[in-house]
């Protein structure tokens, strides 16, 4: 375990509350704290045990001035969440209380922690492999019951597992072709390719499956992306507000009023959507307008659902018969709104030209919204959702990693069907062990450290 310098900051988030705490970690943790707490029981930090609480103030040693009363919690290594001495000192939650508690912690030697260095210890210094700390922040970020469960999952070391587990048999088998080439001129029996590509079928089958899971795992940490389409003034930001049940979107009777999307998280199910209101679709009056309508088919592109909107009070038009030509049915939802106008009657839009039952929806009464909410989580749930309790992968970077290694695999594969030779097969299965290893942080470089732990919250 390599000896880091000891580094700091205010955990808790920013703002008030009732506690706050700064956290100190690395060798000199405890001996800084020691020269700014005062115990009201006259023991000290230096002589206590490892896990202890310890009630005092924080004192500027310099004036004598008390800062706060604290409770200061003592956690000597290696049994702490980076295996380095840590001391927590939990203080109250007002910002200039924090504040100047870090600030004597850094005067006497202390480093302020960068975004995700308590984790990164912890990653460095063994304790957990880069696939745990990477769940961490996802902890964090966790918006539904489902999301927190994965992101456990991750850190309790279920992904590592099943991947260490692939990237070991890939080794077993490069070890026979590699022991083929370094003992090619002797009696050594020769490698039974067929039974080799077998093997290696398995683990490229194993890989798939984790591949296949990178679409839930997206779902549960980042949301379906869901985008909210229609003309101007058919209902699209008061749909957008009546979901979020508050006024997120401007609302007024003039069209066109959003310019640009607006994202906003709601939970449906257990389920996270990511709600993109749009702008709406129409022949663009200004240059602003047009870069609006085109990020409103953009975002059409990319969601993974589409809630196509219409007024269903009024006949249906060529903007409306484009719109739906222009939406996948199978990603679709199509809504017909401001059905309180209805007043018994049939919608005037032409039902017979959506693929499916509409849903009838009053964003202004919000009649027709617990529908429009079960057909979301039917549509989502169609597929049928794996169980939360096998590995799942919910990260970008693991799924083109996996992607890279199960590309190899099957070059190593086809090489051992028709005949190459054992150093190409052997060069891809290092190719495929490399792309593994620098999933869980076995292979890694100090550039691609820095990428993952600046999206942490300082403090973790």
């Amino acid at each position: 375990m390599q000896q880091l310098p000891t580094i700091a900051a205010i955990s808790t988030s920013l703002g008030t509350g009732a506690i706050g705490i700064v956290r100190l970690t690395g060798p000199g943790a405890i001996r800084i704290c020691e020269d700014l707490f005062q115990s009201n029981s006259g023991a000290s930090l230096a002589e206590a045990g490892s896990h202890t609480l310890h009630y005092g103030a924080i004192t500027d040693p310099d004036t004598g001035t008390r800062i706060d009363e604290v409770l200061v919690s003592v956690m000597r290594a290696p049994a702490t969440y980076t295996r380095e001495d840590i001391v927590e000192i939990n203080c109250h939650g007002g910002p200039v209380a924090q504040q100047r508690i870090l600030s004597l912690l850094l005067d006497r030697g202390a480093g302020l922690a960068t975004p995700g260095e308590f984790t990164r210890r912890a990653f460095l210094n063994g304790r957990i492999d880069l696939v745990q700390a990477e769940s961490v922040a996802q902890i964090v970020s966790a918006r539904t019951e489902a999301g927190l469960k994965m992101a456990m999952s991750q850190l309790d070391g279920s992904l590592s597992r099943e991947i260490a587990e692939i990237r070991v048999s890939i080794l077993e088998s490069m070890a026979l072709v590699e022991a083929a080439i370094d003992f090619a001129d002797e009696d050594v029996e020769e490698i039974d390719r067929g039974a080799l590509e077998k093997e290696l079928g398995v683990a490229a089958a194993r890989l798939g499956d984790l591949i296949e899971s990178a679409f839930v795992g997206r779902v549960l940490s980042e949301g379906v992306r869901t985008a909210i389409v229609g003309k101007p003034n058919v209902g699209k930001s008061s749909l957008l507000n009546s979901l979020l049940m508050r006024e997120r979107a401007i609302v007024t009777e003039v069209p066109g009023t959003t310019r640009d999307t607006i994202e906003e998280i709601i939970n449906i199910q257990g389920i996270p959507l990511r709600l993109i209101d749009t702008a709406g679709l129409r022949p663009a009056g200004d240059e602003v307008e047009q870069i609006g309508v085109e990020r409103s088919y953009r975002a059409i592109r990319e969601a993974d659902l589409v809630l196509c909107l219409f007024d269903g009070s009024e006949r249906e038009d060529d903007q409306d018969r484009a719109l739906i030509t222009s939406v996948p049915p199978e990603r679709a939802i199509f809504v017909l709104n401001k059905c309180d106008k209805f007043r018994g009657q049939q919608p005037r839009f032409n039902q017979g030209l959506l693929s499916g039952e509409p849903v009838l929806v009053s964003a202004l009464t919000r009649q027709g919204l617990s529908q429009l909410r079960d057909r979301i989580a039917a549509l989502i749930l169609a597929g049928g959702l794996p169980p939360l309790e096998g590995p799942i992968v919910s990260h970008e970077r693991h799924k083109h990693l996996l992607e890279d290694s199960l590309r190899s695999l099957e070059r190593a594969r086809q090489g051992l069907r028709v005949g190459l030779g054992e150093e190409v097969i052997a060069e891809e299965l290092r190719a495929a062990v490399a792309c593994l290893g620098e999933i869980t942080g076995e292979e890694t470089v100090d550039d691609l450290l820095d990428i993952i732990f600046r999206d942490f919250c300082i403090g973790k």
